[in-house]
């Protein structure tokens, strides 16, 4: 396991205890942290949102299949990586899983090579997908900062119209333009134009 996983978690959800032991057992030789369960519920019991993790999911289980479970992670609006495992997979299962954001549908028995580059990839995407949250979360914060005016200014920036367009449009003097756009950029901490559209695209501005 690379060091940036190292607070990563692996979720295992599999109702049969012979394959709970052995994928445990192969994962943790492979440095990553487990967590393994036997049905759906008990995984949603303990799942923890703070950690970056990806689920690896048995498709056939009772009361709740991993299908379902993939519904009603959908449901309450969580998003994680998730790979699964089927000893007797079909084509609409799979198609299923892959609409619904799947990254994978592994057919037991399986290469261990494969798993692992897998679960590699899964916890990558979902701590990639942390960090852009993140990043939108404090832009946003930044952006809470803007008076009514300045968000009204910073709309037509990035929409590429310039500071005399600007300022015809709003019906104000060149000048309050520029105190208004360097109050903006002061704000949300660009450097240049450029850093200024890039956090616009963060947060769906553009």
């Amino acid at each position: 396991m690379s060091f940036e996983h190292s607070d990563a978690i692996v979720y295992l959800v599999d109702d049969e205890f012979a394959i709970r032991d052995s994928l445990t057992l192969l994962i943790e030789s492979s440095g990553f942290n487990i967590q393994s369960f036997e049905s759906a519920q008990e995984f949603l019991d303990s799942y923890d949102p703070e950690r970056p993790s990806c689920l690896l999911l048995d498709v056939r289980m009772p009361t709740m299949s991993g299908l379902e479970l993939q519904d009603e992670l959908c449901k309450r609006d969580i998003s994680l990586p998730i790979i699964f495992i089927s000893g007797h997979a079909e084509v609409a299962d799979s198609a299923k899983a892959f609409r619904a954001g799947a990254i994978d549908f592994l057919e037991k028995p399986f290469e261990n090579n494969v798993l692992l580059e897998r679960i590699e990839e899964g916890l990558g995407k979902d701590r990639y997908a942390r960090s852009q949250q993140a990043l939108r979360d404090l832009i946003q914060h930044r952006l809470e900062q803007l008076t009514p005016r300045e968000m009204e200014v910073l709309r037509l920036i990035i929409s590429s119209h310039s500071n005399k367009e600007s300022a015809k449009i709003l019906k104000v003097s060149n000048r309050t333009i520029d105190a208004h756009r360097a109050r903006i950029m002061e704000k949300l901490q660009a450097e240049s134009l450029a850093e200024l559209m890039k956090m616009a695209m963060h947060c769906d501005l553009l």
